[in-house]
C-alpha cells in the first residue's frame, strides 16, 4: 500500500477543528498518511514574522501535496492572501470548485453537479496595479493616453488585466482533461469576450481551438452574466465550466450557493509539481475552539485530494459516508439541522466519528 506523505495546513480559526476532523476520517479509509505539520496565517505571523513561512512552501513543494484549513489574513497595508500567496509561489493554476447538492443540506436546487474550473494566476488577480495619485499611475495613464482613443482620467487607479495565450491553453486543457477523466460530457468557456474583445477574446479563441481536440466533448460557450443566469434557470444544461480568474471567483460562489452555501463547497489548486485542497468558507474566529463547526467542505476537499491521488475508491467511500451522515441528519453540526437547534446537534468531534462508522 502506498504512504502518502501530506503537508497539512491547519489554519486558524476553525481551521485546527476542522483539519483535525478531516484528517481522522482520511486515517480511517485504510490508506497510510504521514501528516506534514505546517503553518500559515495569523499564527504564523507571531510565529515567524511571515503569514506564509518559506518553510511551509518547501513542505509542499517536497511532497507535492498539500491539505488546508481556513486562514485568517490580517487586515492591513503590506498584507497579501495566503491563498492567492500560495497559488502564485507554488504555480498552482488551476482552481477546481465541484458543486454538488447532498440530500438533507438545505438549498434552493435538488439536484446539481456542476464543476467550476478557474484560472489562478492571471486576469486582475495577477496584481499588477496602480495606487491612485502615485507617480507610478500617472506615468502609466500617460502612456495609455498616448496610445488609445479612449483616455483615462488623471485620477484613476489601474489594474492591469493580464490574459495570457499560454495560461488560457493551460486552464482549458486541464478542465477538457478532467471532463475526460470524470466521464463529463460537456464543457463550457466562459467569458466577457463581445466587451473584452482583446483579453476575454484570446481566452475564447484559445478555448474554441483546444476544443478541436477534444471531439467527444461537447463544447460551447456563454458570456459571463448570462451564465449566471442560465445557472438558475437551468443548470442541468452545464456540465464543467472554465473561465478565467475574476469570472470564477465570482461563479464558483454562485455555484456553492446554489447547493448550500461554503460550507459544503470544496476546493482545489493545482498545479505542474504540487497541489493544495482547502475548503473555501472563512476561519469564524468566533467559533473557534467551541467544537462546533461543520467539517464538511474541508472533509470534501480531502476527498478531492484522494482523487487527485488516484485514490478513486477511497474518495467514493469518503463522500458517501458524509452523505449518509448528513442525510439522516441527526450526527451533524447545528447548522446542517433543519431546525439549527445548536442544543441538539453534533459537535465537529461527533460528526467526525459518525463520518467514520459509515466508511
Amino acid at each position: 500500500m502506498a504512504k502518502y506523505t501530506v503537508t497539512l495546513i491547519p489554519g486558524d480559526g476553525i481551521g485546527p477543528e476542522v483539519a483535525a476532523a478531516t484528517r481522522s476520517v482520511l486515517d480511517a479509509t485504510g490508506l497510510e498518511f504521514e501528516w506534514d505539520v505546517q503553518q500559515a496565517g495569523s499564527d504564523a505571523l507571531d510565529e515567524t514574522g511571515s503569514l506564509l513561512p518559506e518553510t511551509t512552501l518547501a513542505s509542499i513543494r517536497k511532497n507535492g501535496i498539500g491539505l488546508k484549513g481556513p486562514i485568517t489574513t490580517p487586515v492591513g497595508s503590506g498584507f497579501r492572501s495566503v491563498n492567492v500567496g500560495l497559488r502564485q509561489e507554488l504555480e498552482l493554476y488551476a482552481n477546481l470548485r465541484p458543486g454538488r447538492t447532498i440530500k438533507g443540506v438545505q438549498s434552493t436546487f435538488d439536484d446539481i453537479d456542476l464543476v467550476v474550473v478557474r484560472e489562478n494566476l492571471e486576469d486582475t488577480y495577477a496584481g499588477v496595479e496602480f495606487d491612485d495619485g502615485t507617480s507610478d499611475a500617472a506615468e502609466i495613464i500617460s502612456e495609455i493616453n498616448a496610445r488609445s482613443k479612449k483616455q483615462v482620467p488623471a485620477s484613476a487607479a489601474i489594474s492591469i488585466k493580464m490574459i495570457t495565450p499560454e495560461g488560457s491553453r493551460r486552464i482549458v486543457e486541464y478542465a477538457f482533461e478532467y471532463a475526460r477523466k470524470n466521464g463529463r460530457k460537456k464543457v463550457t468557456a466562459v467569458h466577457k469576450a463581445n466587451i473584452m474583445k482583446h483579453t476575454d477574446g484570446l481566452f475564447l479563441e484559445v478555448a474554441q481551438d483546444v476544443a478541436t481536440g477534444y471531439p467527444d466533448i461537447e463544447f460551447n460557450d456563454r458570456i459571463v452574466d448570462n451564465m449566471c443566469m442560465q445557472l438558475m434557470q437551468k443548470p442541468d444544461q452545464y456540465d464543467v465550466l472554465v473561465m478565467p480568474n475574476l469570472y470564477g471567483d465570482i461563479v464558483s460562489d454562485l455555484v456553492a450557493g446554489m447547493v448550500g452555501g461554503l460550507g459544503v463547497a470544496p476546493g482545489g489548486n493545482i498545479g505542474t509539481h504540487a497541489a493544495v485542497f482547502e475548503p473555501i468558507h472563512g476561519s469564524a474566529p468566533s467559533h473557534a475552539g467551541k467544537n462546533e463547526a461543520n467539517p464538511v467542505a474541508m472533509l470534501l476537499s480531502g476527498a478531492l485530494m484522494l482523487r487527485h491521488l488516484g485514490e478513486t475508491e477511497a474518495a467514493t467511500r469518503v463522500e458517501s459516508a458524509v452523505e449518509a451522515v448528513i442525510s439522516a441528519g441527526t450526527k451533524v453540526t447545528y447548522d446542517l439541522r433543519a431546525d439549527r437547534d445548536p442544543s441538539k446537534a453534533a459537535s465537529t468531534t461527533e460528526m467526525a466519528e459518525a463520518i467514520i462508522a459509515e466508511l
